[in-house]
């Protein structure tokens, strides 16, 4: 288990942008890939994004590809997200979430499910207002 605090949601309206932290506790960080899920009122958890342990390997969803980047700076024990051009259908809970580097290599990031992430941050809210 990886301690993980979101930060950095909010509202915004339509078109705007947002950056969201997830700072992570332990001297493991640089051997997690770091991903991001979301979840909006009534549907299902949603794979957005991720990032391998180097940063040399991400993958993002359709539905974000081209407005969202992630990052990940392991000297700080931080992944982020960059949210732009933010439309309404963003609005979710954004949770940040770790998966042990060692289970997952020679999986692509892309086929990775929420069950293989095992520790969750609890979340921080985006609002797109349109």
């Amino acid at each position: 288990q990886v301690p993980l605090v979101e930060s950095g949601g909010g509202l915004v309206q339509t078109g705007g942008s947002l950056r969201l932290s997830c700072a992570a506790s332990g001297r493991t960080f640089s051997s997690y890939v770091m991903g991001w899920f979301r979840q909006a009122p009534g549907k299902e958890r949603e794979f957005v994004t991720a990032i391998s342990w180097s940063g040399s390997n991400t993958y993002y969803a359709d539905s974000v590809k081209g407005r969202f980047t992630i990052s990940r700076d392991n000297a700080k024990n931080t992944a982020y997200l960059q949210m732009n051009s933010l439309k309404p259908e963003d609005t979710a809970v954004y949770y940040c979430a770790t998966a042990d580097g060692t289970v997952v290599a020679g999986h692509p990031l892309g086929t990775l499910q929420s069950t293989d992430f095992g520790s969750w941050g609890q979340g921080t809210q985006v609002t797109v207002s349109s």
